[in-house]
């Protein structure tokens, strides 16, 4: 395990409940991670999803992907306490198989393209093996001002969404 818990949480501002990953296996820097997370029925979106027959929602799937996604681009970033990424776009997402508590997903994100403030990565999940979820994810970088809030530069969310990366 190149990164646990801890280790991850020195590098994403996520906290529960909203950490979706629980450990790091593999990572080629700028290139490619691999990440682990354990899904158990004490999540809290199994009170609602599904009472009776419990089911990971599809979009904490992709968020644990941007997630690991997140920890590889924010690895090799010199300030990247003063940064955030912000997710700017889901393509091709495609749902192959329900998880379920008991499930452990291995997701691998791929970069496919980054030039700041934008990044594109290639995502799959897999339960034993079994493709779960594939999707292609955007996400800008923006800057995080001193008392915490977003830049509201050129690199500014607002701006970051609204403009397309160069591929």
């Amino acid at each position: 395990m190149l990164l646990d818990s801890i280790g991850i949480q020195k590098i994403l501002p996520h906290r529960y409940p909203f950490l979706l990953v629980d450990a790091i296996e593999e990572m080629e820097p700028k290139k490619r991670i691999v990440g682990i997370k354990n899904v158990t029925i004490n999540e809290y979106f199994f009170q609602g999803h599904f009472p009776g027959k419990p089911v990971m929602p599809g979009v904490l799937i992709i968020e644990s992907m941007a997630q690991i996604g997140g920890l590889l681009l924010l690895l090799d970033v010199e300030d990247r306490d003063n940064k955030l990424l912000y997710m700017a776009g889901v393509d091709n997402a495609r749902f192959r198989r329900p998880v379920v508590p008991g499930d452990q997903l291995k997701v691998e994100v791929n970069v496919l393209t980054f030039r700041k403030p934008f990044c594109k990565v290639a995502g799959w999940a897999r339960v034993n093996g079994e493709l779960a979820v594939e999707a292609t994810l955007m996400c800008a970088m923006v800057d995080i001002k001193a008392d915490g809030t977003p830049e509201r530069s050129t690199n500014s969310v607002a701006r970051a969404l609204v403009t397309k990366p160069n591929e």
